[in-house]
């Protein structure tokens, strides 16, 4: 018998719908009924049809439990998908099928849990499976309804609490291989399925919640369940709305907070306004980073290392500014020769501020208490070794500071799991390695490359790196409006070479006064070259243009008319007009910039990151913004669900990840909610989404009454034609027979 159940699984698999509707229905003369065959063999195995509900274990052994479990991955199979007639057959069938499943994940199946506990697990883990298949993307509440009418709530958290403490007392589960079931996450598919019908009864929603108490016993089975249990909700083809409850992989634990804010700071919107594109489009790399933090969990020196990465970057940031302020103070070093000779009071208080500070670190956060502490670690270093040994030190610590960082860097982010490709592209990973590469010039070529570490602080703050933007953004611009200035410079030198030379003339400081002019004036005109690097330097640099540093003419001379319309044309032309221009395009692009990122920060605080609608929508709403968030748009959680699907054995899906499945395939984000979100749906029952819903099954459902109705209709005219046959031939042979019997007579 398994093979066979094993054979009717397979034909569903992939959620073949053609094929579980035709195990229930074959449109033939006579139909079987597959499903409720099914359903009816394991009540018979079971015991329940000789009274024996509820004495499982008398009837389920080591012999009959791998069919028990073929007979409920098949029903499972049957359902998922889903399709609602095959659930609608099993949850309102006369037997006790339901009973039975819900048997099995409530009662100790003694004597076999005593030795072959993992057995048991297996048969709890198919059985709440199977439930969860009854329920699947159902939007009515029926089925749920018919399960809880058959339990007590209190008894499904008592079995998955069991559980936990079940796995909490083994010492083998972590460490089990294959495909063995662990206690632990059979209580997580137990939570699942109580989470999906605590929907339809308040004392189960109340019993899964974790009391006040910490130290209630059974909290923690809850907490732990709570905190590894994420939903999410989608949209069909059809576009109904559907929440997913799904269990979080384990390697989602190894995503890090610091990429966790990256991507919420960073991913853009597209022309839509929604992140969902951008987002998911990040998501093969954080996937990977999980994968390789999950490797390095194993090294635990590069952990730690990687775990403090935020330290070691601010370590360098001060470190810079330290060195760069000893190198500002006192280079050239040794000129004085009292580096080291201080009051002794002086030099007790630096001791001490050495010790208050090291102190600190231990007591205040670290990003503040470690500028005290390297400040007073350089002046004691300064006026016990002297300028020069100081420096060095500093120097090499913050050299072998950012290479600790480099490193950590490198283990957060896996750049070398990549390919070389990703590692030219990742600019900053080459911004680090070049800010080590600036570090050991420093150290051992000259002092003064320190200065260029200085620009770090661009790198770290987004204000700085706005002013820089307001500049390269609009680059094209600015450099075209610098062309038309040199343009209209080499106009005027062309001007002031023909017509102006000898106004020309500027006032010098000679090194030497070898060969000086008796006024110290000297002609900066008599090429065109010159002129036009004197229209460009003095022009430019004066407030008043090229006429503030010309000869002043006498108002007798024949040119003077000329030259108040060239210096005035200057002044307005080049330096009111173009300059000016290329000031405002600066000006107006860091005002737009400045506030992109207010709007930007406006729309992460009061906007959903995943559907896009505003907090205002959810005002007077029976879930507010931030329970939206939090709980039925989460970005995390879909996140995780993108993870689920993607380490998860294909042939295991269930019918909700078997679309979003394709849906990935396929590069299609439909099926992420936008501009919608259920608890606004189910606010507005009348909504026009509901009413075509309906509308579509009662269509549906007529369609399928219309067309068994139909074959009815043919069988029952095929029978009548066929009768009347039978009646024209037995009609025939009665009007023969008399006729025979009167020639037989007459002889």
């Amino acid at each position: 018998m398994e093979p066979i159940l094993r054979y009717l699984q397979l034909l569903c698999e992939n959620h073949n719908r053609d094929l579980q509707n035709f195990l229930r229905h074959q449109n033939n003369k006579t139909n079987y009924n597959l499903v409720c065959e099914t359903l009816q063999f394991l009540d018979c195995i079971c015991g329940s049809t000789t009274g024996g509900l509820g004495l499982l274990g008398l009837y389920i052994n080591e012999r009959n439990v791998d069919l028990v479990k073929q007979t409920l991955e098949s029903i499972t199979e049957y359902c998922q998908g889903p399709c609602h007639e095959n659930q609608t057959c099993i949850a309102q069938h006369e037997s006790n099928g339901i009973d039975i499943i819900i048997a099995l994940i409530l009662n100790d199946i003694n004597p076999l849990g005593k030795y072959r506990i993992d057995l048991v697990l297996e048969l709890k883990n198919n059985a709440s499976k199977l439930l969860l298949a009854i329920m699947e993307s159902r939007h009515d509440s029926e089925n749920a309804e018919k399960i809880l009418s058959n339990m007590r709530p209190h008894e499904l958290v008592d079995v998955m609490k069991d559980a936990y403490n079940q796995a909490l007392e083994s010492d083998t589960d972590e460490e089990s291989g294959g495909d063995q079931i662990l206690p632990k996450d059979v209580g997580h598919n137990i939570y699942i399925l109580a989470h999906q019908l605590a929907r339809h009864n308040k004392l189960l929603q109340q019993s899964l919640k974790p009391a006040s108490d910490p130290d209630l016993e059974g909290d923690e089975a809850l907490k732990h369940y709570a905190n590894h249990t994420a939903q999410i909700e989608i949209v069909r083809h059809d576009r109904t709305m559907e929440q997913i409850v799904f269990p979080v992989p384990n390697i989602c634990e190894y995503l890090t907070e610091e990429s966790k804010i990256r991507v919420f700071n960073t991913t853009e919107r597209d022309d839509q306004g929604s992140k969902v594109n951008d987002f998911f489009q990040q998501f093969e790399d954080l996937y990977n980073e999980m994968k390789w933090q999950k490797k390095i969990r194993n090294n635990p020196a590069l952990f730690w290392f990687s775990r403090h990465i935020s330290l070691w970057g601010s370590i360098s940031f001060n470190l810079a500014v330290l060195v760069n302020l000893a190198v500002a103070l006192f280079y050239p070093f040794g000129d004085d020769g009292d580096e080291g000779t201080l009051p002794p009071l002086i030099s007790a208080l630096l001791w001490a501020a050495v010790i208050v500070c090291t102190a600190m670190l231990f007591v205040l956060p670290k990003p503040g208490g470690i500028q005290p502490f390297l400040l007073s670690v350089m002046l004691r270093s300064i006026y016990t070794l002297g300028l020069g040994p100081a420096l060095i030190l500093l120097g090499a610590a913050n050299l072998c500071n950012k290479i600790v960082f480099l490193v950590s860097f490198v283990g957060n982010r896996g750049t070398f799991t990549r390919g070389y490709k990703a590692v030219i592209m990742d600019m900053a990973f080459l911004y680090h390695v070049t800010y080590v590469i600036v570090c050991m010039l420093g150290l051992f070529v000259h002092e003064f490359f320190y200065s260029f570490l200085l620009f770090d602080l661009v790198y770290r703050e987004e204000t700085l790196l706005n002013v820089i933007k307001s500049v390269t953004r609009n680059g094209r611009s600015i450099i075209l409006t610098a062309v038309l200035a040199l343009i209209l410079v080499y106009l005027f030198s062309i001007v002031g070479f023909l017509f102006l030379k000898d106004d020309f003339r500027m006032d010098v400081d000679r090194l030497s006064t070898a060969d000086t002019e008796a006024d110290g004036t000297e002609r900066v005109c008599d090429t065109l070259l010159m002129c036009i690097i004197t229209v460009l330097n003095q022009g430019l640099r004066n407030g008043g243009g090229v006429g503030d540093v010309l000869r002043k003419p006498s108002k007798n001379e024949p040119l003077f008319a000329a030259r108040v319309v060239y210096d005035l044309l200057f002044f307005f032309i080049v330096i009111i007009i173009v300059l000016n221009l290329i000031f405002g395009v600066i000006i107006d692009t860091f005002a737009d910039l400045r506030s992109e990122k207010q709007r930007k920060e406006e729309i992460l605080k009061t906007t959903c990151f995943i559907c896009g609608l505003e907090r205002d929508k959810f005002d007077n709403k029976t879930v507010s913004f931030e329970e939206h968030i939090k709980s039925e748009h989460n970005m995390w959680h879909y996140l995780y669900f993108l993870v689920l699907v993607k380490v998860k054995d294909p042939t295991e899906y269930t019918g909700p990840e078997s679309y979003v499945a394709q849906m990935i395939k396929e590069k299609n984000l439909d099926w992420f909610p936008r501009m919608c979100a259920m608890s606004l749906v189910s606010n507005e029952g009348d909504s026009e989404q509901n009413e075509i819903r309906m509308l579509q099954e009662k269509l549906d459902s007529t369609e399928s009454l219309v067309t068994q109705l139909s074959g009815q209709l043919s069988e029952l005219k095929e029978q009548m034609t066929e009768q009347r046959k039978n009646k024209q031939r037995l009609g025939f042979l009665g009007s023969n027979t008399p006729h025979v019997n009167h020639h037989m007579s007459s002889h």
